[in-house]
């Protein structure tokens, strides 16, 4: 059965979808079979990995040949395509269900549907046994989108920047797990707390990252993952960081993350 993941924040620029491509790219370097799923309307997971968004603009601006999807995650939640249907084969061992424009009407759009809160999970229960880590990139805010993950997955793992910031919204994104958990899915818990965009050289960094320990203790990850100019680039061209630069820092950190996610 494959352990189910959510990369979740609600505050944006942290660096979840970063995490979510290339902690997913990782664990299929280990020879893991990975699922990535967006749900977040601006895609950011699917054009990170070259995929069009519908964005026609964006796409031209980019001078990357982007490959279109025949079906995305709104299908999905839909109910209309399952997910064989919808993954696209990104590498030998990972796939993706590619994001739409669609989904950012959501709430509205299934707001009315019985069991909404439960689509993604309904949707992901009939391939748990095809993968062996299935990640989910969530949308920045604690909408009908992130509560569906939150019901699908059996661990959330949090990034937090390491500016003062940071800590800004996270209770109020560990009181909705707990809630979560008390009404959708007994078994959430929080994987982990993820620092991401550290500069061990700022004074600054350094003290936000002593109170995130200080805060979440044994849940912050032993990993950090380093501000690394490659994994800033390496979305414009469609390529994970262990595509475009793997000898650099962050394909480093990454990598020792989805060690540390294994061996928990």
């Amino acid at each position: 059965m494959a352990l189910i993941l959510g990369v979740v924040n609600q505050k944006g620029g942290v660096g979840k979808t970063t995490t979510s491509v290339n902690l997913g790219a990782a664990l299929a370097a280990q020879r893991k079979r990975v699922l990535l799923v967006d749900i977040d309307a601006q895609a950011n997971a699917s054009t990170h990995l070259g995929i069009a968004t519908g964005d026609e603009e964006e796409t031209a601006e980019s001078g990357l040949e982007r490959q279109v999807p025949d079906f995305t995650s709104y299908d999905l939640l839909k109910g209309t395509k399952n997910v064989h249907e919808v993954a696209i084969k990104r590498s030998e061992n990972l796939e993706i269900v590619p994001s739409s424009l669609l989904l950012s009407a959501a709430d509205l759009e299934l707001g009315g549907v019985v069991g909404r809160e439960l689509l993604l999970k309904r949707a992901l229960s009939k391939v748990t046994g095809d993968y062996d880590v299935i990640i989910i990139d969530c949308p920045p805010a604690l909408g009908l989108l992130s509560l569906n993950a939150l019901a699908a997955v059996q661990k959330v793992i949090v990034p937090v920047q390491s500016e003062y910031l940071a800590l800004h919204g996270v209770r109020q994104l560990l009181d909705t797990i707990d809630q979560v958990r008390a009404i959708y899915n007994p078994d959430l818990v929080v994987g982990g707390v993820l620092i991401c965009l550290h500069d061990s050289r700022r004074r600054l960094a350094r003290a936000v990252a002593e109170t995130i320990h200080s805060y979440f203790g044994d849940l912050v990850f032993k990993t950090v993952i380093r501000t690394n100019v490659a994994l800033a680039e390496a979305p414009a061209h469609g390529k994970t960081i262990f595509e475009y630069a793997e000898k650099s820092s962050g394909a480093e950190d990454y990598a020792s993350l989805a060690m540390e996610v294994m061996n928990e």
